[in-house]
């Protein structure tokens, strides 16, 4: 008998990301620019269960307030379930449960990794068969991040950060996250960014139209080097992102005075995340950001994307 049969519930996880780089390109004539980014995958989930129902529905648990979520189609995770449902030519639904543990608008990716869980959820739940460029195409159809979460691992993403490919990563990268208690709207930052270049026209390069990612970045991944990579992080929204929220700017400084190789934004903000040379600097490092009265959590990268997991 199959879990589903028993009336046990599909479970799949989907990672948090952080932003390695994020080059932000000068705004279109649509109003959206062109990013060249790296994604990491990193150990702090978002768990999703799934049982047959006769609708589609949504509910929320774990750690995090999720009472300003919507749980209806305006909801990344139930617009995921419904375009499996039209794949697969499903005439039923499903009840969705998210145990939320990354960040709401903090940079990290959290509502994609949720879409991406439901979608691998779903077609476990419903013996779609869908294959993994199909579940790809229905990832880019939510959101740019979210095909990311799909893949996982360590990547390439251009365009709107959707056109992805995997870079090689070696070994194991230990991050401490300082998880903000407040959000940052990422259109918001994107036109914070706009007015900060503006407002320094004169200081600033102008910014190219296509971004790309540093040969050096890439070289510090391959050699698995925590050094050589801190030296080449960066974020273009940062600067938005702390002129929208200036405590930021004491986040990564008490971080780099604490023992960390280097901090950053990640993505839009405001979660901030600090590079350790290894696994005793992340738990030294941990410690003191805690004692400062932060949440502060320790991470690993790169680790998988969104998966089945066995049955507990």
């Amino acid at each position: 008998m199959t879990a589903v049969s028993l009336g046990l519930p599909i479970h799949t996880r989907a990672p948090g990301k952080v932003n390695l780089y994020l080059g932000v390109g000068a705004v279109g004539d649509d109003g959206y620019h062109d990013v060249a980014t790296v994604y990491q995958a990193v150990s702090l989930y978002e768990d999703v269960r799934v049982w047959r129902a006769d609708e589609i529905s949504l509910t929320f648990t774990g750690p995090i307030d999720c009472s300003g979520l919507p749980t209806d189609d305006r909801n990344i995770a139930v617009r995921a379930a419904q375009l499996v449902a039209d794949a697969a030519g499903v005439q039923g639904g499903v009840r969705i449960e998210i145990e939320k543990n990354v960040p709401i608008a903090g940079g990290m990716g959290g509502g994609s990794a949720d879409a991406a869980a439901t979608l691998v959820a779903c077609d476990a739940l419903w013996n779609a068969g869908l294959s993994r460029e199909r579940l790809h195409e229905l990832a880019a159809e939510l959101g740019a991040d979210v095909p990311f979460a799909l893949s996982g691992g360590t990547a390439i993403g251009l365009g709107r950060g959707d056109e992805l490919s995997p870079v090689l990563s070696r070994g194991r990268f230990e991050w401490v996250l300082v998880l903000p208690r407040g959000e940052l709207s990422t259109p918001a930052v994107y036109r914070e960014l706009d007015v900060h270049r503006e407002r320094h026209a004169g200081e600033l390069a102008p910014a190219v139209e296509h971004p790309s990612v540093s040969n050096e970045l890439l070289q510090a991944l391959r050699a698995g080097d925590p050094t050589m990579l801190a030296e080449n992080l960066a974020n273009d929204l940062q600067a938005p992102a702390i002129h929208l929220s200036d405590e930021l700017a004491d986040v990564l400084e008490l971080g780099e005075r604490s023992g960390a190789l280097a901090g950053l934004v990640s993505g839009s903000g405001p979660t901030v995340a600090f590079l350790a040379e290894d696994r005793e600097s992340a738990i030294d490092l941990q410690i003191a950001l805690s004692a400062a009265q932060l949440r502060a959590a320790r991470v690993s990268a790169p680790v998988h994307g969104a998966r089945v997991m066995p049955p507990a």
